[in-house]
């Protein structure tokens, strides 16, 4: 497993590689919400995720690396905190060989069989679940949740924080703040369009894990004391 430090400093051409071929977001027009930054790991060799329960399996037959993106979010529409992932896996003449995604803790295949989600400049195009962040190659999957606007609209917010067993004991602190968090998301409810627009990245959002990691609690707790004033 390579860090982003590393590939920075030692492998920038590996680090281009990840930039270049991190997966092009498709975002509802209406989505209130947009990532903070992506937390980049790069495997050479099979081994666990650091952020996701699963292992990183490279078929040195057909794959060079596999790159991971940790995708974090302030905010999902029903709780505060969210972390979501691509895994893009890139052959050894720099081409997408294969991508998952996460969805709703799981994950699954994020490039269509005939690779028509693969755009002229070598990305995978990768549609975001309205206000929940879920990943799929194809838009119409969301339209088959039988709560895909109501977790927009009357449930929005009520899973509070979100503190999961990562971050346990860290940024959750307040007899009330779960109550307030739920407040606070309620207002941005929305009724989706379920049109999507392309997300552009800025270099400066890609980050290593370990420093990503390291952010997240920050920014959660001031978050939550800017709740609490």
């Amino acid at each position: 497993m390579l860090t982003a430090d590393f590939m920075r400093q030692e492998q920038p051409k590996l680090w281009e590689l990840a930039l270049r071929l991190a997966p092009a977001l498709y975002m509802d027009t209406r989505e209130p919400f947009v990532p903070i930054r992506v937390g980049v790991t790069a495997f050479e060799q099979s081994g666990p995720s650091q952020s996701f329960p699963r292992t990183i399996k490279v078929d040195h037959a057909r794959v060079k690396v596999v790159v991971e993106y940790a995708i974090y979010w302030d905010y999902d529409i029903q709780h505060i905190y969210d972390l979501e992932h691509v895994w893009v896996y890139i052959g050894h003449n720099d081409e997408i060989i294969s991508c998952e995604v996460s969805f709703h803790g799981k994950y699954m295949i994020g490039l269509l069989s005939d690779r028509s989600n693969i755009q002229e400049d070598g990305r995978v195009q990768v549609y975001v679940q309205p206000g929940k962040h879920a990943m799929a190659a194809l838009d119409e999957l969301f339209r088959l949740l039988p709560d895909v606007e109501a977790v927009n609209n009357e449930l929005a917010g009520n899973g509070g924080v979100l503190e999961n067993e990562m971050f346990q004991g860290q940024f959750k602190f307040g007899a009330n703040i779960d109550k307030l968090a739920e407040d606070h998301l309620r207002t941005f409810s929305f009724q989706p369009s379920f049109i999507y627009t392309p997300y552009e990245w800025t270099p400066d959002m890609f980050v290593t894990w370990d420093e990503l990691k390291a952010e997240i609690p920050v920014r959660m707790r001031a978050l939550l004391e800017s709740l609490s004033n």
